[in-house]
């Protein structure tokens, strides 16, 4: 065993320099030096107190070739053990030539990942040292001669290349490949730097965020080139427009930001927002056919008054979103109704994820009525969100938000989990709610898991109805799909098609799904009392469902003369206030016991004009 009093004399008797950097486990390129020998600071001249603490960086003077420099990041990236060859700088400036080798380590005890690097100086340079290890040529060794100048073509050719793609590498880290424009780590780069001089100098600016509004339309009608094209024309429209002290960057898919200083005036800002709109609207050309893609153009101020100016690229997202709630291909500025309105969110987004942990969203129920007996045949079931604060809240105030965080699905989990204890609960008290129908969102029907969650919630497949928005089933009907609503046709759970009419309706779209119920939306069922043209359509959408063999229910039935009407054109089923709102459980049980489930005598009644009500879904 070699003794321990030898092994510490080792680093400082060592002729090659020695250095010990702490790395990231992430990222074996960056790293932290935290130890160096007696050599490391004859050969580099940096003393341990200038070294320990620093970057790796500090190893890589200025005069190392930016193709070698490249290796020696790319090998230490993928925590490589290497060996290279350098011209590098003293702390001092003089050049010379090294090895530098590098090795990894690691510390079982605590999993922390380490680098060994190994300094020595070279007496002459690696054309030196190949040419001195260059043989006489003569007349018997012309294949060796000609081999190693093939060598040093072939080193230098290697040499041209990692410079080239040094450049390119340099170029591409800030710009946008197919536009020319920043890109976005640019971007964040250069915003930290007017901030800083906002904060020092008080030089305020605007940002400009600009969106395409139908962007994915050209994309998915005249292909991807065509949408290439468009965002290069945009580019070069920003160009024009501004100046080269502003700078105009493209984030990423159909999204640009332009930074321009403030000035004197705001009135040059809001005049290029204008021109960035109007120009927007002419058509573009692609192939000789014509294509549109209006802007929408978000603006915010960032000036020395501003508690948090890391804010104003936020603040012009929230313009851009209220230009394209006020309908698209126009600019706003933000305001401070913007911004309360961006908290409120904001806090509405936390409230919701906090509800969800809490399993604060309920079903209230809505009676369907059989257009023949008056009788229940199902209720609908529609979530609310019970606030600790704000008491029972109705979908309008919260599935907006929910769907943009991304939670929807979540809700529908949460509200299908009460379902079997529901129906327990009306069976226990006695009164016959024969289904219930669930509305159900698209990711919630492409996930497999819902299969699963149907059988194993002991619910009573037959009475469970699944109901499908028509504008979400003629858009997703993928595999997942397909196999979703195959699966659910095999235990026997009713598939409705919900809000027919609203989207993109089709014979074929329903041939796709072959729904057992067709609910037509309330929009074509209120006029129909004193619409004719409205009787018709309504009369219309009926014949296709009933030639197809499904039933039909009529969504927002709200007197009796629209039952009336309805019930003539041949619905099976009716659903709106005149039968009554969406209630919590304990309000449908009484109204069951109390009625005895029957809601209307279609024959003995007489058509009379109750008060119109507000109309409220989901």
């Amino acid at each position: 065993m070699v003794p321990a009093q030898i092994l510490d004399q080792i680093p400082e008797k060592c002729v090659e320099g020695l250095a010990l950097a702490l790395a990231s486990d992430a990222d074996g390129a960056v790293m932290e030096l935290q130890w160096c020998n007696k050599a490391f600071t004859q050969i580099t001249g940096y003393e341990p107190s200038e070294v320990v603490g620093k970057r790796g960086t500090i190893l890589i003077g200025p005069n190392v070739e930016q193709g070698k420099h490249l290796r020696i990041i790319e090998n230490l990236m993928n925590w490589e053990r290497f060996s290279i060859k350098v011209l590098n700088n003293r702390k001092n400036g003089e050049q010379y030539w090294q090895r530098m080798s590098w090795a990894p380590l690691s510390d079982a005890s605590n999993g922390n990942r380490w680098w060994l690097c190994s300094i020595a100086r070279l007496e002459s340079s690696p054309a030196e040292l190949v040419q001195s290890h260059i043989p006489e040529v003569t007349s018997s060794d012309q294949a060796v001669s000609k081999k190693l100048r093939e060598t040093i073509r072939r080193l230098e050719k290697e040499n041209q290349r990692l410079h080239a793609l040094a450049k390119s590498v340099a170029q591409k880290s800030v710009e946008d490949p197919l536009t020319g424009l920043s890109n976005r780590r640019h971007f964040e780069v250069e915003l930290t730097t007017w901030i800083a001089n906002l904060n020092k100098k008080g030089a305020a600016f605007s940002v400009f965020y600009i969106d395409l509004d139908r962007f994915k339309s050209v994309n998915d009608t005249l292909g991807h080139d065509a949408g290439d094209k468009v965002l290069v024309c945009v580019a070069n429209m920003l160009r024009r427009l501004t100046e080269p002290s502003d700078l105009v960057a493209r984030l990423g898919g159909d999204e640009f930001v332009v930074l321009k200083l403030l000035g004197n005036s705001a009135l040059k800002i809001s005049s290029i927002a204008d021109e960035i709109v109007q120009e927007m609207k002419e058509p573009f050309t692609f192939e000789g056919k014509l294509t549109w893609c209006s802007a929408s153009v978000g603006v915010a101020i960032a000036n020395a008054g501003m508690e948090y100016p890391e804010q104003v690229v936020a603040d012009a997202d929230a313009a851009l979103y209220h230009a394209k709630s006020q309908g698209k291909g126009r600019w706003s500025f933000f305001t401070e109704e913007m911004h309360n309105e961006s908290v409120a969110i904001k806090q509405l987004s936390s409230d919701l994820l906090v509800a969800c942990e809490k399993r604060q969203f309920i079903p209230f129920f809505q009676p369907v009525i059989d257009a023949v007996t008056g009788s229940i045949s199902c209720a609908e079931v529609l979530v609310r969100w019970a606030h600790a604060t704000r008491g029972i809240l109705p979908p309008d105030a919260f599935l907006d938000t929910a769907t943009n965080i991304g939670i929807l699905k979540k809700i529908d989990e949460i509200v299908f989990g009460y379902l079997h204890e529901a129906l327990a609960y009306f069976d226990a008290t006695g009164v016959d709610l024969p289904r219930v129908a669930v509305n159900i969102s698209a990711g919630r029907l492409a996930d497999p898991s819902f299969i699963h969650d149907i059988k194993s919630s002991h619910i009573n497949p037959e009475r469970l109805i699944v109901e499908i928005l028509e504008s979400v089933y003629l858009e997703r009907m993928g595999d997942v799909v397909r196999w979703a609503l195959d699966e659910l046709d095999d235990l026997g759970v009713t598939v409705a098609i919900d809000d027919f009419g609203t989207g993109h309706a089709s014979v074929q779209g329903l041939l796709k799904i072959r729904p057992a119920i067709l609910k037509i939306d309330r929009q074509f069922i209120q006029p129909i009392v004193k619409d004719n043209n409205s009787r018709a359509l309504v009369s219309s959408i009926v014949g296709i469902g009933k030639s197809l063999g499904m039933k039909i229910v009529a969504e927002g039935v709200e007197t009796e003369e629209h039952a009336r009407r309805v019930k003539k054109i041949g619905c099976d089923y009716l659903q709106g206030f005149y039968f009554g709102k969406p209630m919590c459980a304990d309000d449908l049980r009484d109204k069951l016991i109390a009625t005895g489930g029957k809601f209307w005598s279609p024959m003995t009644a007489r058509p009379r004009r109750l008060g119109r009500l507000a109309n409220e879904h989901r």
